[in-house]
């Protein structure tokens, strides 16, 4: 097992249901390889560097996560296909 940081940047206007519902997905794809989730922070709405999908600002949140190394392709597989999900980025922890 090893320990990453996941910040997902999830469209801005999403409702309190859509947004469990990503988080619980992306919580359950840890799970189901073997992980666990450390931490969930959500940073809220925040303003992006550059348009994304014609959008300035995004709902930021970051997952601490410990996962085997050999699931991360196909987490972030099942990440790129989320709809609510503009960018995400999994990264090591140090």
């Amino acid at each position: 097992m090893r320990n990453y940081e996941l910040m997902v940047l999830l469209q801005p206007d999403l409702d309190e249901t859509a947004f469990g519902d990503v988080t619980s997905k992306i919580t359950g794809w840890v799970t189901d390889n073997g992980g666990t989730v450390e931490k969930t922070v959500d940073w809220g709405n925040r303003r992006m560097a550059y348009q994304i999908r014609k959008q300035r600002e995004s709902h930021y949140v970051l997952f601490q996560i410990a996962v085997d190394p050999s699931a991360t392709k196909e987490l972030e597989r099942n990440i790129r296909f989320l709809e609510p999900v503009m960018r995400h980025m999994l990264s090591v922890a140090e």
